[in-house]
């Protein structure tokens, strides 16, 4: 990656320079105190288990507002009258703040990078200029594009969905957004594509068909897959778990519903599971259950790095600060050999007090720093503790014997009844749960 601070005509964050590694000693805010992209951790450098990316949306497009006042975040780059001059702004803006912050990737949806035209042709010219204007950017820095997304949920049309729409005249709107969408990530070299079916569920079974909704869904991600694989896309789908919220009910609710979809309509082979952390909390799971059970199922693609407040049923975006989330994510990660194609892409936004230009990079540094300091504690645990040694011997019965057999699918139920018999009632064994816990306690430093 370049080592140049990419500027427009106009500079959006004077008197930040590119933010550097300090060490832990460091005491300043703007600078990295555990993130040394090239500090080589269990094989291969940091900016490589992470894949940081840029989230688009919430970094230049989210100005604060909330449903109770309008923004407080100034935004200079959004100040022009002119739709498509604002978003050429907003990519010089963009692009000086990824530099600086010395991140290798960003993420989009089509709306973020080029406004909405009059109509669908309109829409598509518009994301094509910014597309080429963003390739160029792409070069000077050397920043790839994660992925990108079309977004089908904020237009009044989606108001019942997009895919899953009851009317087909709103899917095919859906479906030029994503052609036009997998159009621009392929000319950008996106290594990734996204769907998050923010409105793909339903707010009553009244007047729901879910069965015909579910397997429009499907029949709409085949098309486009194939349309992808057409037009040369080699990367990787994903879809991204969100139970509700905007939706009541949506049908992609968590990793394990996801898991079910894909394998069902034989998406296995395409598509993989985009995590966020804080739609896993309004699923009542936990980040790491939500990584492990993809893992499990081969189908771990990406993440999208943020964390929720566990006291609110809403999506807070908060930035990622909890190390014991990093630390239980990494652990998962580097049993998994990383992440593919996949990364760690900023889902977060600034609080709504949080007004300075210093702030947005406050944020990404201090979760940057959350997440290499998980990464090397991770590391430690799993190298110089008896972890993983604890954790099998939960399993050893399974390891010879009829244990073994059972695993293989050897034993008939009724084998299994005579051995409970001749086995007589089993010992009680602790599961010791305070000991792990303990244990990545000492670790913690």
């Amino acid at each position: 990656m370049s080592n140049d601070v990419i500027l427009g005509k106009t500079e959006y964050f004077p008197g930040i320079s590119k933010i550097s590694f300090e060490g832990t000693e460091s005491k300043n805010v703007l600078a990295f105190r555990y993130y040394d992209e090239n500090k080589v951790v269990a094989g291969k450098k940091m900016r490589d288990h992470f894949r940081f990316a840029a989230a688009y949306w919430h970094s230049f497009c989210n100005d604060g507002a909330d449903p109770f006042g309008p923004g407080t975040r100034p935004m200079p780059w959004l100040n022009n009258s002119n739709p498509m001059q604002k978003a050429k702004d907003k990519l010089d803006a963009a692009f000086e703040f990824i530099s600086k912050l010395g991140l290798p990737y960003y993420c989009f949806h089509d709306r973020d990078l080029a406004p909405e035209g009059k109509d669908v042709n309109e829409s598509a010219d518009n994301l094509k200029t910014l597309a080429v204007l963003a390739l160029e950017k792409q070069k000077q820095s050397g920043v790839k594009l994660l992925w990108g997304t079309a977004n089908v949920f904020s237009h009044p049309r989606y108001m019942n969905g997009a895919a899953t729409n009851p009317d087909f005249s709103v899917v095919t709107h859906a479906a030029a957004q994503v052609k036009a969408a997998l159009d621009a990530t392929v000319y950008l070299g996106g290594e990734n594509y996204v769907f998050w079916g923010g409105r793909e569920g339903y707010f009553s079974l009244l007047n729901t068909n879910t069965k015909r909704e579910i397997e429009h869904l499907a029949t709409f991600l085949q098309k486009a897959r194939d349309y992808g694989r057409k037009i040369g896309f080699k990367g990787t789908f994903l879809i991204e778990p969100k139970p509700m919220e905007p939706t009541k009910h949506q049908y992609d609710f968590d990793v394990a519903t996801v898991v079910a979809f894909l394998n069902k309509y034989n998406l296995a082979d395409d598509f993989k599971i985009n995590i966020e952390n804080n739609h896993a909390t309004l699923a009542q799971h936990t980040f790491a259950h939500e990584i492990q059970l993809a893992a499990d199922a081969d189908l771990l693609g990406s993440l999208d790095i943020n964390q929720g407040d566990p006291h609110n049923g809403w999506d807070t975006d908060e930035f990622m600060i909890n190390i014991y989330d990093a630390v239980y994510a990494m652990l998962i990660l580097l049993q998994n050999n990383g992440l593919g194609t996949g990364g760690m892409n900023f889902d977060a936004k600034l609080r709504r007090n949080s007004t300075d230009a210093e702030d947005l990079f406050i944020a990404h540094i201090s979760s940057m720093d959350t997440l290499a300091r998980g990464l090397l504690i991770a590391d430690d645990i799993l190298k110089n503790s008896k972890f993983l040694a604890l954790r099998n011997t939960r399993y050893k019965s399974f390891d010879s014997g009829d244990g073994k057999r059972f695993e293989k699918g050897e034993l008939s139920l009724e084998e299994l009844k005579n051995l409970a018999v001749s086995l007589g009632e089993p010992a009680q064994i602790s599961g010791k749960q305070e000991k792990f816990e303990l244990l990545i306690n000492q670790y913690i430093k």
